[in-house]
């Protein structure tokens, strides 16, 4: 109950919080109002992509905002400069600036001065290697996780012989589950003690990242889990690992699949087609997986908070009235969230550990289809 009682109290605080400094941005899409009031997905997609300042509130016309490292390679030349420099995209720096519109939107471009004396951008692209604030907030969980488990570590090397105190006694639980109901299932005992690091270590980055992603305030609030790149890489380190892992049987399966009828294999082989496409698909799903429910949450909550802005715009009465309904649905999908986030972390783990369960299993032969009969 006691847990309970602080998950509401903490998302209340969440959304105080989030009120408070939601309306202070509002001005920052003052320049891209329409008729109709505050171009709404423009403010929302501002919050869920990357930036190259890490933006903690704005109080009247002033922002308070971290400034990140810029690091830029252009015709063979190497620009560091700070984020401040481009005063929140408005400004250019050294022939630097942020993209404004287009495929490129929120990049940094190239801008040279036309005959008119304006601004323009050029079609190359600089080589960005910045530290923006998804990449932060990366550094971030990584040092959480290298401070949580090593503390642990020691944990256990000083209490050898006693029960676990503190934090062990919190993660012991969580990790016994994973790997007991999660990792030993799907890949079999005899082979999950080698996984097991990689596993284990996927899952709490996917959980610690998709938890700070709910907090509203810094070091939380970057949208690290719901950025198709990161997503992405982790479902390649996925993929290799099951290409390295794999067994002989593995692609004889793919390529002449047990029990499946000649025709399907000769003189078209449809089902090696179709076995090949599976296998590069299921990283694929990964990505999506984890990218798509991670995003749609902060869309969802976001988008309920500007309801009230989008009917106060209409009449301030309005959107008094329709703010507790707001704040009551982001309310219920903020707890959702936090559930969202357990899931998706162990839902990646699974599938994972069954990918590469399956490239190192067992070969399937006739006693093994007769004990599956049986």
């Amino acid at each position: 109950m006691n847990r309970i009682r602080l998950n509401i109290i903490f998302t209340i605080v969440f959304f105080i919080t989030l009120c408070a400094i939601f309306p202070s941005n509002l001005h920052a899409a003052e320049e891209k109002k329409s008729s109709k009031g505050v171009d709404v997905s423009t403010l929302i997609f501002e919050h869920i992509t990357d930036a190259y300042e890490w933006h903690i509130a704005t109080i009247g016309t002033k922002h308070i905002s971290i400034p990140l490292p810029v690091i830029l390679w252009h015709n063979g030349s190497l620009s560091i400069f700070s984020s401040s420099h481009l005063h929140h995209g408005h400004s250019s720096y050294k022939g630097f600036k942020i993209i404004e519109e287009g495929a490129f939107k929120g990049k940094i471009g190239c801008v040279l001065i036309n005959a008119a004396g304006q601004e323009e951008f050029t079609e190359k692209r600089p080589l960005d290697f910045s530290i923006s604030k998804n990449v932060v907030s990366l550094f971030i969980g990584c040092i959480i996780i290298f401070l949580i488990f090593m503390g642990v570590a020691k944990g256990y090397k000083r209490n050898k012989d006693h029960a676990p105190k503190g934090l062990q006694s919190m993660l012991e639980p969580v990790i016994l589950f994973v790997r007991d109901e999660v990792i030993v299932p799907a890949m079999g005992k005899k082979h999950s003690d080698r996984y097991l690091p990689y596993l284990l270590t996927l899952f709490f980055f996917i959980l610690i990242n998709n938890l700070l992603g709910i907090v509203p305030f810094f070091p939380g609030g970057a949208n690290l889990t719901g950025n198709i790149a990161v997503t992405g890489i982790l479902a390649v380190f996925t993929f290799i690992i099951t290409l390295f892992s794999s067994k002989k049987h593995y692609w004889i399966d793919i390529i002449n699949m047990p029990g499946v009828p000649w025709w399907l294999k000769i003189p078209l082989p449809i089902m090696p087609i179709v076995e090949i496409l599976g296998m590069i698909t299921k990283p694929f799903v990964l990505m999506v997986r984890l990218f798509a429910n991670i995003t749609a949450g902060h869309i969802i909550i976001l988008g309920f908070m500007c309801l009230i802005f989008i009917f106060g715009n209409m009449s301030p009465t309005t959107g008094y009235l329709v703010s507790p309904v707001s704040v009551l649905f982001g309310v219920f999908m903020s707890l959702l969230e936090l559930l969202v986030a357990f899931i998706q972390a162990l839902v990646f783990t699974l599938l994972s550990a069954l990918y590469i369960g399956m490239a190192i299993g067992e070969e399937h032969t006739e006693h093994n289809k007769l004990e599956i009969k049986h």
